[in-house]
């Protein structure tokens, strides 16, 4: 991450406790969101291995972990040392 860039506003980082539970969790995500706002995401990986499964709606990305692997990769660790750059936005 040597560059970092305004690529969304918003990053959701939620557990299950087993690859089941993740990708329920990620399924409902989907189905609440789509009902709610008609909107998909415009990728998803990680759907086969259920460990990690990244929904990707643009403006918001939501990471849905094993609790084991999002401990391992620690993103909010991660994020939260990285500074925060904001566009000015025109008045």
């Amino acid at each position: 991450m040597n560059e970092l860039m305004d690529a969304f506003e918003a990053l959701l980082i939620v557990a299950g406790r087993n690859d089941r539970q993740v990708r329920a969790i990620a399924e409902e995500i989907e189905r609440r969101v789509g009902v709610a706002t008609g909107i998909k995401p415009l990728r998803v990986e990680g759907w086969d291995a259920g460990e990690w499964i990244a929904l990707d709606y643009g403006d918001v990305i939501v990471h849905v972990f094993d609790e084991t692997v999002r401990e391992y990769y620690d993103l909010e660790h991660l994020w939260n040392a990285a500074p925060a750059f904001r566009r000015a936005t025109p008045n």
